[in-house]
């Protein structure tokens, strides 16, 4: 599993701009199952993703896919990690 930390590198109107095309780049990879949640970062510098079920190298692939990546509205940092805890609630969320 990984997470996906998007920092913005231009001002919220270029962002504001791309955000329909960088909506619908996150819907594709919804509905195949590869993003499992996303949203803003507060205060609004950027964004997570939270995706899985793919490698580190895909995962690179799938991200030069993003409008933000190909117009230089956003920088990516990505973290792999292994989930192995949760609260009993979420026990769904270590069979990702």
């Amino acid at each position: 599993m990984f997470i996906v930390s998007v920092t913005y590198q231009q001002q919220l109107e270029v962002v504001d701009h791309h955000l329909p095309a960088h909506l619908a780049f996150l819907d594709r990879y919804f509905s195949q199952g590869t993003f499992i949640a996303s949203g803003r970062k507060v205060p609004r510098t950027g964004g997570i993703i939270l995706a899985t079920g793919v490698s580190k190298e895909q995962l690179a692939e799938i991200l030069l896919e993003d409008p933000f990546n190909q117009h230089g509205v956003a920088s990516y940092e990505v973290t792999e990690f292994e989930p192995n805890r949760t609260g009993p609630e979420y026990a769904w969320f270590l069979k990702l």
